[in-house]
């Protein structure tokens, strides 16, 4: 049996997701995990331990599993602070393969903090090494507002070295392999193009109206607009809001009937623990006026999530980037249209005019427009959800795992002579 050592070391896929390092990333990981091993390869997903009650191992499903390691601090921190325990991260990894008389054909990293414990592990086990990014810090920085908001140069480093050093890299869209190719000046052939994807048994389409009786929502002729996301600038929430504020000003849809839902942060904090961009984007709510339109609802878990996509008007994803945009393709297979910023994988994910709208990013007048074009319009909103159930279908994760094997054989005989190391003494080994 093939056994796929797969790395999320900064987040693992069991966290709730919504929170602040919690995305997109922690679904494919944890999907691709299952599909593979459904398909009898092995996967162990290593990520590090952020409390202290977490267990060890959880199946996923046939041969997949979560190895959660005490690695540092046993609770949330910093991400870039992650970078001063690899080592320890590496070595935990050695440890748990060791004690359980493990061996890996593969290394499948994800993020490029991942990806240095990637390499490391590559010249103890001479394995080959994928590496998914995800995110690209040079486009953060790209898109940077302030240098707050942007990544270390140590990030885009790193980034260049995994590009140059890992044996295969996976991007999500053209546009990301594009991008790696103007920033860090990779090999094109080196990057192999593979979407991101998406459960089509989990995330399909429920009646709107009995989906809103379900999660007590207010029933028709209410319009209710979703977001579902973190709580960070990236996200491009304040458009969103301002948009909203637009659209109760004019009047085309009553005001008592406009309802905008914020996925994401924790509903239940307190005003003292809200980080900084939930508190500039409740105090932008509270400035337009808009505190009867705009509801902060929290994280929500993924069994919650077809039924408020299901019961949206619209699902609207106005960030600034997005490498691939999973919300997006995740609102289309439960048929509900889109409106989207024109930027990143969006672009690919969102067939404009066809299953929803792109609009220009941080326009809350153009996010405004499209919005309304269709929850007043039920016509052009059912003939678009239905075109998003049928986009949806060909990222159904059997076709890209299908893919993702198929980069795994490609690369499976480029194994190297490991280094010589001295073997762990396995009793002093804690994980």
């Amino acid at each position: 049996m093939q056994r796929v050592a797969m790395l999320a070391v900064h987040s693992s896929p069991l966290a709730t997701l919504g929170g602040k390092e919690a995305g997109g990333m922690n679904v494919y990981v944890r999907e691709l995990a299952r599909e593979l091993g459904q398909r009898g390869i092995a996967v162990d997903i290593f990520t590090r331990a952020q409390r202290r009650s977490e267990p060890q191992i959880v199946e996923l499903g046939p041969n997949a599993r979560v190895v959660t390691l005490r690695t540092g601090p046993a609770a949330p921190y910093d991400k870039n602070s992650v970078l001063d325990y690899l080592p320890e991260f590496v070595k935990r990894i050695r440890c748990f393969a060791d004690g359980q008389d493990l061996s890996y054909d593969l290394i499948h990293s994800h993020y490029w903090l991942s990806g240095v414990a990637a390499l490391e592990l590559r010249k103890m086990w001479g394995v080959p090494v994928v590496h998914m990014f995800h995110t690209l810090g040079a486009m953060k920085n790209q898109i940077a507002t302030t240098p707050v908001w942007g990544e270390s140069e140590e990030r885009v480093a790193i980034e260049g070295r995994l590009l140059r050093e890992a044996d295969a890299i996976i991007a999500a869209t053209p546009l990301d392999r594009a991008q790696m190719q103007f920033h860090y000046g990779v090999e094109s052939e080196r990057v192999v193009v593979i979407p991101c994807g998406v459960d089509t048994d989990t995330f399909h389409r429920y009646d709107r109206a009995d989906a809103r009786r379900r999660l007590g929502l207010p029933a028709d002729p209410t319009k209710i607009v979703l977001f579902v996301g973190r709580i960070e600038p990236l996200k491009g929430l304040d458009t969103l809001i301002r948009s909203m504020a637009l659209m109760a000003d004019r009047g085309e849809v009553r005001r008592s009937e406009l309802k905008l839902l914020v996925v994401g942060g924790d509903a239940h904090a307190r005003e003292d623990q809200w980080g900084g961009e939930e508190r500039r984007l409740r105090s932008l709510v509270h400035e337009l006026g808009v505190d009867d339109v705009v509801q902060f609802i929290g994280s929500r878990t993924q069994d919650q999530l077809p039924l408020l996509y299901s019961a949206a008007d619209v699902v609207a994803v106005p960030s600034h980037y997005e490498s691939f945009g999973l919300v997006a393709l995740e609102a289309q297979a439960c048929g509900t249209p889109v409106v989207a910023s024109r930027v990143g994988g969006l672009t690919f994910t969102v067939q404009d005019g066809v299953a929803g709208f792109l609009a220009p990013w941080d326009d809350a007048h153009a996010f405004a427009g499209k919005i309304e074009q269709l929850v007043l319009h039920e016509g052009l909103r059912e003939e678009m959800g239905a075109n998003a159930i049928a986009n949806a279908q060909q990222y159904a994760w059997p076709r890209i795992a299908d893919r993702v094997l198929g980069l795994y054989q490609a690369i499976e005989h480029l194994r190297k002579p490991a280094h010589a190391i001295v073997p762990l003494h396995i009793p002093r080994c804690a994980l």
